[in-house]
């Protein structure tokens, strides 16, 4: 075919004839073979290519270590810090300058956020001239008149009854005068008038240097009293307003998140998607650890509050952190048809860190039997047995092994026969590993 293939030529000054549709059949039959040819060899390489795997060391203990223990119960969940603490401003304002980042440590009482002060500071100033002003009124009014002022209103009185005596002689003389037809009745009533002026004036300046005298009502004192309390009250809240412009950590603890950055807006109100902040740092004490775990109903009666557990994290394999079981929620989720538990971490480290994924494995208060003196104890993950069976890699190829397991603890399923520990076994092995097949290990 191929020598036919090499022998096609196109004639292009020839007439078409007859037989060229017979050449065009034969080039696409030899494309079609080209391709068919090219799809098995894809489907054969594909096909007998080695499958990659993941493997995992076997773990081998002496008898009577952590593995040893009764598991009653396995669950999987997060590690939350006990308290979580958004720390807000009590005060609206602009961050001036932000002291921590994200994962530094503080220490109660610790500036860590100062906002910008101008206003509070000259309400604080203003409340401060106005609790002076009132102080300096009430002291007026507890002295009481001064004696000059007394005096004055004693030579008040004194003028205003010498021109009331000299009202009541002008008076008598226009009346006698009157009588004898030399003053006129008008001339009288004025005398009178004036007469009966001079006479209130006295008596109004008699009280009024009587009042002079006496000093202040005590009401108004008290009522003037009560100004001040209130102004010193102006004076302490702008006091403490300007101190809120130094936002303090509340716990010694770790900074989680740092929520503001310098010239942002910081608010005590609703905040919007793009408005003001509503809180400036998130910390936690990371000394004080939990485990929140969803437990099935089915499994709840198997724990028991202040339950022993080891826990156990993905970021750090073989590595066990004591617990207790410190927290039971008092109603169940009706949803996951589970209650929620938390389990305090006894001796936390930095190694932990909050919404690490974690297992607790329940312990029993019986110990589980112990292994023979001096036998290993062998412990394979769960993942890696199939049927009783796990596949090892030894030299590119699989090797099929029967083990006889005799229960789950906190380091996996503990394997009484069939290892001896170091083995490489495949982790969830696939339905066609067979004894003798050549695989690839993925490396990590």
């Amino acid at each position: 075919m191929a020598e036919d293939l090499r022998g096609l030529r196109i004639e292009r000054g020839a007439a078409p004839q007859g037989g060229s549709g017979r050449g065009w059949k034969w080039i696409l039959l030899g494309v079609l073979l080209l391709v068919l040819a090219g799809a098995g060899w894809a489907l054969l390489s594909r096909l007998t290519a080695a499958p990659e795997v993941t493997t995992v060391r076997v773990q081998a203990q002496r008898a009577g270590g952590a593995g040893a223990g009764a598991v009653v119960l396995n669950a999987t969940g997060y590690i939350v810090a006990a308290h979580k603490i958004q720390v807000a401003s009590k005060v609206v304002g602009k961050v001036a300058w932000i002291g921590v980042e994200k994962g530094d440590k503080v220490k109660a009482g610790q500036v860590i956020v100062r906002l910008e002060d101008d206003e509070y500071r000259a309400q604080l100033q203003q409340a401060r001239g106005q609790l002076a002003a009132l102080q300096a009124k009430l002291e007026e009014l507890e002295r009481g008149s001064r004696p000059e002022e007394i005096d004055a209103a004693r030579a008040q009185v004194e003028q205003a009854k010498a021109d009331f005596d000299n009202a009541r002689v002008q008076l008598e003389r226009i009346r006698q005068l009157a009588a004898e037809k030399v003053m006129s009745k008008s001339a009288l009533d004025d005398a009178q008038a004036r007469y009966d002026a001079a006479a209130a004036r006295v008596n109004n300046l008699e009280k009024n240097y009587e009042l002079v005298r006496i000093g202040p009502r005590r009401e108004a004192i008290e009522a003037m009293r009560g100004q001040v309390e209130a102004a010193r009250g102006a004076v302490a809240f702008a006091e403490t307003q300007l101190a809120n412009t130094l936002i303090r950590a509340p716990v010694t603890g770790t900074i989680l998140e740092r929520g503001v950055e310098k010239g942002e807006f910081v608010t005590t109100s609703f905040v919007g998607e793009r408005g003001a902040k509503g809180y400036v740092v998130t910390l936690a004490d990371l000394n004080d650890l939990r485990v929140e775990l969803d437990i099935s109903q089915n499994d709840f009666a198997k724990l028991k509050p202040r339950q022993r557990g080891v826990i156990t994290v993905d970021a750090w394999p073989g590595v066990e952190w004591e617990g207790v079981l410190d927290e039971i929620a008092p109603e169940a989720n009706r949803q996951k048809a589970a209650v929620q538990v938390k389990v305090k971490v006894l001796n936390p480290d930095e190694r932990l860190r909050p919404e690490m994924n974690a297992a607790v494995a329940f312990l029993s208060d019986e110990p589980a039997a112990a292994a023979a003196p001096g036998k290993p104890v062998v412990f394979v993950p769960p993942a890696a047995v199939r049927n009783d069976r796990v596949y090892m890699v030894l030299n590119g190829k699989i090797v099929e092994r029967a083990v006889r397991t005799s229960g789950l603890t906190p380091l996996g399923l503990r394997v009484e026969d069939g290892l001896i520990g170091g083995e490489d076994v495949v982790l969830n092995p696939a339905a066609e590993l067979k004894d003798g097949m050549k695989v690839k290990v993925k490396q990590p």
